[in-house]
C-alpha cells in the first residue's frame, strides 16, 4: 500500500531518510519533514507492506531545473526503498504517485538527479524513461 504521509508518520518518514541519507542529522531531518510534510509544495509517498519499506519525497520547483522549459517543475527529491524489498516495482509506484501529484498541481514535466557515480540511479531513472539533460562537476574553495 502506498499513501500520502501525514504529521502523524513524521518520525517514520524520518527514519526512512536517514537510511537514504546517512550523513544527514537526524533532528535535522525531523525538523526539515515537520515544516513540509503537509506543505503544498512537497509531497511524501509512504510503502508500507507488513511494516515500512520505502517512500518518496517530491516538491515542485519554481526557479529553473536543468533541461526543463516549464515552471513549476515536479521534482523527485529522493526515493528509498529498503534493501531487502528491492527490485519488486516499489520505487516505481512511489514515482508514480509523485508523477500524479505533480500533474495534479499543474506539472508538465518532472526532473531528478544523481550524482555522476551513482550507477544504479542512473539505471533506474533512464528505465523510468528519464532522459539525461546534463553533467556537472561542482567545486568549492575555502576563502577564510
Amino acid at each position: 500500500m502506498i499513501y500520502q504521509a501525514k504529521l502523524l508518520d513524521l518520525e517514520n518518514v524520518a527514519k526512512l531518510a536517514y537510511e537514504l541519507w546517512p550523513e544527514a542529522n537526524y533532528e535535522e531531518l525531523i525538523n526539515l519533514f515537520s515544516e513540509i510534510i503537509e506543505h503544498p509544495e512537497f509531497a511524501i509517498f509512504i510503502a508500507r507492506e507488513y511494516s515500512l519499506i520505502g517512500f518518496g519525497y517530491f516538491s515542485l520547483r519554481n526557479d529553473y531545473v536543468e533541461g526543463t522549459t516549464s515552471s513549476p517543475v515536479g521534482y523527485i527529491e529522493g526515493v528509498y526503498v529498503k534493501e531487502e524489498e528491492r527490485h519488486k516495482g516499489i520505487a516505481s509506484k512511489l514515482i508514480d504517485k509523485g508523477v500524479k501529484w505533480a500533474k495534479s498541481k499543474g506539472c508538465t514535466e518532472m526532473a531528478s538527479d544523481c550524482i555522476i557515480s551513482n550507477k544504479e540511479s542512473e539505471a533506474f531513472h533512464k528505465a523510468l524513461g528519464f532522459i539525461e539533460a546534463n553533467r556537472i562537476i561542482c567545486f568549492t574553495k575555502e576563502i577564510n
